[in-house]
């Protein structure tokens, strides 16, 4: 069985992303827009992370906080089921809060 995930970009003259979205058929996602996308891929060989990085530039500051914040949450949940270590993973979570209060996500 296989599965894919597309993205496409639509970029301005200068190469930066205009517009972005993405399809997963299996999840039941078709040409949904995003205004920014964050892609990390382990390579096993070189030992060493790959990233993608990419947002609109109609991206709000405000929203991109938001984003940044939940996804660091998001790590902190998936580094928890891979490694079971709960001490780190609350480390983690403290910084999440730090990051949220220092950032003015809540109130």
């Amino acid at each position: 069985m296989k599965s894919e995930i597309n993205f496409q970009i639509e970029l301005d003259d200068n190469r930066v992303p205009e517009k972005l979205s993405w399809t997963a058929l299996e999840g039941g996602v078709e040409n949904q827009e995003a205004k920014a996308i964050m892609l990390s891929i382990w390579n096993s060989k070189n030992r060493e992370s790959l990233r993608i990085d990419l947002w609109t530039k109609d991206m709000p500051v405000d929203e991109m906080k938001i984003f940044i914040y939940q996804s660091l949450i998001a790590m902190s949940e998936t580094f928890q089921r891979a490694t079971n270590d709960d001490k780190m993973t609350a480390t983690m979570q403290d910084f999440c809060e730090y990051f949220a209060e220092k950032m003015e996500l809540k109130k």
